[in-house]
Parts: structure tokens; sequence; C-alpha cells
């Protein structure tokens, strides 16, 4: 895709897989993982030693991290190695509005450019280079990185023009997809104990009003067969609602929903924040959030 080297920190699981595509597609990254690079990096990319080293190679680095402390930190380091190289901070990471737009004064008066831009479509969508990226920019950086983009991603949105933009639009769908799966628990839980087949309530729901991304996807293909193999933990999860709440309520925004929706993620967070989030379905299923 071009013949620049583009840096990559953070390979967990969403990273790994969304590196391994940009280098199958054709661009070349310089990656590291504190957690450890040479088992995480994609084959082909070079491995940096610290992200400082990874500022120093490229123009632009991507950033997948779990949190906005974390992107702090990375952001604090690559700008305080003094890199002559380093141009563009692109954060794909789910950090919040006020964390996206902290990265964004940091890197401006480092005379970096930082772009909010996180993603979704889970693993699957990592692996499948399926995710929608939510970019939030200038017209010109995102018409530069979009054929970067489509190495990962299917959909590619320009959703606004400045930072933490992209954090509302991905923190408002997380929202939704945390009620799908929280509201169809307790619908596909009811019938269950009215003796239906959960297999043949999804596919009704599927052809039908009800259906959403829990009964077309995690239902089906995790929960269905008990694997709840999503590869998304309850605390990420969480933490994606709870800055949800956090934005709405400094926005003083309506919110007859979301208090609700946030509370049951708690307790299954409380109760096992490291399980899979597709377990919130026996959680409401045998009434553990009483």
């Amino acid at each position: 895709m071009s013949e620049k080297l583009f840096g990559f920190i953070g390979l967990g699981n969403m990273g790994r897989h969304m590196a391994a595509n940009l280098e199958k597609n054709g661009t070349r990254l310089v990656v590291f993982d504190k957690a450890g690079t040479a088992a995480r990096a994609p084959e082909g990319a070079t491995q940096a030693g610290s992200a400082a080293e990874v500022a120093s190679r490229a123009e632009t680095v991507f950033l997948c991290l779990p949190d906005g402390n974390v992107v702090g930190e990375v952001i604090a380091e690559i700008l305080g190695s003094g890199s002559g190289t380093l141009r563009r901070v692109v954060d794909t990471s789910t950090i919040g509005i006020a964390a996206a737009e902290e990265g964004f004064e940091a890197c401006r008066q480092a005379g970096i450019e930082y772009v909010d831009s996180p993603i979704s479509g889970g693993v699957a969508g990592a692996q499948n280079a399926t995710l929608a990226v939510m970019y939030a920019g200038t017209q010109e950086t995102f018409d530069g990185l979009r054929p970067v983009y489509l190495g990962m991603a299917k959909n590619v949105f320009k959703v606004g023009d400045r930072s933490g933009q992209g954090q509302a639009m991905k923190l408002l769908n997380n929202f939704l997809s945390g009620t799908a799966m929280a509201a169809t628990s307790e619908a596909v839980a009811f019938g269950v104990g009215q003796g239906l087949d959960m297999k043949t309530m999804l596919e009704v729901l599927n052809v039908s009003t009800g259906q959403n991304t829990a009964t077309k996807d995690k239902f089906p293909n995790r929960i269905l067969g008990e694997s709840y193999d999503a590869g998304f933990l309850t605390r990420l999860f969480y933490k994606d609602i709870s800055l949800y709440r956090q934005a709405v309520t400094a926005a003083g925004a309506a919110d007859p929903v979301s208090p609700a929706v946030a509370a049951l993620w708690k307790k299954l967070n409380q109760a096992d924040d490291n399980a899979d989030f597709t377990r919130i379905y026996p959680f409401v299923r045998d009434k553990k959030y009483r």
C-alpha cells in the first residue's frame, strides 16, 4: 500500500489482527507491545524495543490500547523521545471524549497531529478486516489514511472534524451494543423458561422486528453453543459503558435508559471482570444480578 514505514503500538486481542492485516495488505510496519512484541508481532513486521523507538522510525503511528491512561502514558513517551520523524498519532483505542481531547492537545503542543479514530467490529472484525473506522479530523488526513485503513477495515467513516467526535460515535455505538446484549439476554431467558428453543427463537427474531447485533451474531455464534468466546472482556466493555455514562452526564443529555443498562453491566463486572462479555446471558438467566 505504501513504501513508508508505519508504526503500530498495542498488539492485544484486536491490535495483533489489525497489524497483521495491514502487513498482509502491503503496509510496512514497525511494531511494539509492552506485554511482548516477539510473540505478537505479525510476520514481516519490524519489531521495536519500545514505543519511543516506533516513533523514531515512523511518521504515522497507530495506537490500539486498552484505556485512556495507557494512551496518555504512551503519548507522553513518544513525544518525550524527541523524535524528528513522527508526524501523526492515529488512536484507534476507545478512551472517551476527554482523553481524546487531552491526547490532541498534548500532540498539538509538540507539533504532532493526533487523530481520534476508534474502531468497531470486535475480534472477529479485526481478524477478517471488516472493522468500522470512526474518524474525526481533517479531510486531508482522512483522504491520506483511507487506503491504509482499508487494509484492516471494511467501512471507513469520517464522523467529525475534531477530536472527541470519533469517541462520541464509538461510545454511543457500544452503549447500543450493550443494551442489545442485556435486553436480548432477558428476552431469551424468558423464552427458554417458557419452553422455547433458543435456536428457533433466534431464527424468528432475525427475520422479525426484534433483530439486533446480539441476535444476529453474539447469541448464535458465541452463546447458543456455550463457547462464550467473543474475545472481549467484561471489564473493557464496562469501561466503555462507563465512559458513555460520563459523557452523557457531562453533556447534560437525555438518559432514561443508560443508567439501568450500566448498572447491570457493573454487576457482571463486579462478579467477574475477566469474563467474556457474552457471559451476560447466563448472568441474567440465572438471576445473578440480584
